[in-house]
C-alpha cells in the first residue's frame, strides 16, 4: 500500500467534507471559503444553484479520493486509474500554481472580487499545490503498477 497516495486520498476526502459543510453552513460559509458574494447571496435567497454546484464539487473531490485509494492499493483497481490520477494531479497543481496569477491578470468579476481576498487565495493555492504535489509523488511511486 502506498502511504503517499493514502495521504492524498485523505486530503481529497477532507476537501469534499469541507464542501459539504459549506452547503450546510449557508451563506456565511460560502463567503468565508471564497465562493464569492454572488453564491452567498443566492444561498441567502434560497436558491438551489450554489448548493448544487458545491455538492457537485464535493462529489468530484470524493471520487478523486476513491481513485487515490485505488492507486494506493487500498481498494480494488478502478478503470483508467493511472490517467485519472494524472488528470487529478494536473487540476490540483494548476489551481495551486495559477490561482494567484489568474486573479491578478484576468478581469472577470469573480476573479476581481477574489483580489480582495489575497490571504484566502494564497492559503488555498498553497493547499492545492501541496495536495497536487502529494498526488504527483504518490503517482510517481506507483506508476509502473497502474493500469
Amino acid at each position: 500500500m502506498n502511504n503517499v497516495l493514502m495521504a492524498a486520498a485523505i486530503m481529497s476526502f477532507f476537501a469534499a467534507f469541507l464542501h459539504g459543510c459549506i452547503v450546510l453552513g449557508g451563506p456565511e460559509w460560502y463567503r468565508f471559503f471564497g465562493a464569492g458574494e454572488g453564491m452567498a447571496q443566492m444561498a441567502e435567497q434560497g436558491r438551489w444553484y450554489p448548493h448544487i454546484v458545491t455538492a457537485g464539487i464535493a462529489t468530484v473531490l470524493a471520487i478523486w479520493g476513491v481513485y487515490a485509494l485505488s492507486a494506493a492499493g487500498f481498494i480494488i483497481p478502478l478503470p483508467l486509474t493511472k490517467w485519472v490520477l494524472v488528470g487529478i494531479t494536473t487540476v490540483y497543481l494548476a489551481r495551486g500554481i495559477f490561482g494567484i496569477v489568474a486573479i491578478n491578470m484576468v478581469n472577470h468579476p469573480y476573479l476581481i472580487e477574489l483580489r480582495e481576498q489575497q490571504t484566502f487565495m494564497w492559503v488555498s493555492s498553497l493547499i492545492c499545490t501541496v495536495v497536487g504535489l502529494t498526488h504527483a509523488v504518490g503517482l510517481y511511486q506507483v506508476w509502473s503498477k497502474l493500469n
